[in-house]
């Protein structure tokens, strides 16, 4: 199995934003190789740390990379959905601040056996916890056409869904679709190749499609979003890195939803509704990286970061 290599987005803008302090509590909900950790543990050595991840390599190298700072960090193997039960679990209420690094690591892409690259021929796994759930594969083989359509328009955003999915079934009928290199095949045989991207490889987006449907990455958001928000203290900070549009949306629209405050028609002389914002967005646009990051770290392009202060 490949080393655990992962190199964190957005360091400096991370930690200005959540500003770190000795003795406070902060939430790293996606842990992964425990970089955004560590920088908020040398920032404040005295600060305790819960990393929650669903990947247990990831969790293993995270714990060795903070080894060091042994009583002030606490790891646990879960979805960030379940992030009130994981620190109720610890005795823990509330939270000074939190951070979210979205999406799949650099480590799971490289990791062939896996299965969430289309560039190495492998199973198509595709789960970020590999002890439980369905696989790509399982989807792939078993899901009505029209089912595999919607996930694919909806989470990959294309264009070519029908055609992907009815070849899909088409080549399933024949035989079971198990492996990466087929399934790229499938795609390139339905994508017609005159309109092929040449930015993106044609095989992209249904497989960021198939990784957000294996892990309901969505759903887990939204959820473990609204959580760490309740949990938050008056005056945490919650900073959450997204790296596609169906994320940044969510992110957006809910800061937005509990940084609203009166939602009483205007012609009301008085508010009735008694609605009081609940954050103050601290990003009024998402930050991105710099050209120098991008430069050496091409993962950071897409990378958009969005913070608030609960009032």
């Amino acid at each position: 199995m490949a080393e655990f290599r992962h190199l964190s987005v957005l360091p400096d803008e991370v930690i200005r934003f959540l500003e770190p302090a000795d003795g406070k509590t902060y939430l790293d909900g996606t842990l992964g190789g425990g970089g955004h950790a560590s920088l908020i543990l040398e920032k404040a050595p005295e600060a305790l740390l819960i990393g929650i991840d669903r990947d247990r390599a990831a969790l293993a190298a995270a714990g060795a990379k903070l080894a060091a700072y042994g009583e002030h960090i606490r790891l646990v193997h879960g979805d960030f959905a379940d992030v009130t039960e994981h620190l109720s679990a610890l005795g823990i209420s509330a939270l000074d601040g939190f951070i979210l690094d979205l999406g799949v690591s650099s480590h799971q892409l490289d990791t062939r056996e896996r299965g969430f690259s289309f560039q190495q021929d492998a199973p198509l796994d595709m789960r970020m916890d590999i002890s439980s759930g369905e696989t790509a594969a399982d989807l792939i083989n078993t899901l009505p056409e029209q089912e595999l359509e919607r996930i694919i328009a909806e989470y990959g955003e294309e264009r070519w869904a029908k055609r992907i999915a009815s070849f899909i079934v088409k080549e399933r009928a024949e035989s079971p679709i198990t492996t990466t290199f087929r399934l790229v095949d499938i795609i390139k045989g339905a994508v017609p190749k005159a309109k092929w991207d040449e930015r993106i490889h044609p095989a992209t987006r249904t497989f960021q499609a198939l990784r957000i449907a294996v892990n309901s990455e969505l759903d887990s958001l939204e959820q473990g979003m609204r959580a760490a928000l309740d949990l938050l203290k008056p005056g945490g900070r919650g900073v959450i890195i997204s790296f596609h549009s169906l994320e940044d949306r969510i992110v957006k629209h809910i800061f937005r939803e509990y940084a609203e405050g009166c939602t009483c028609p205007r012609q009301f002389p008085v508010c009735v509704c008694g609605r009081q914002p609940r954050v103050k967005v601290l990003t009024s646009r998402p930050v991105s990286a710099t050209q120098a990051e991008t430069d050496a770290n091409p993962r950071a392009r897409s990378a958009k970061l969005r913070a608030v202060e609960k009032l």
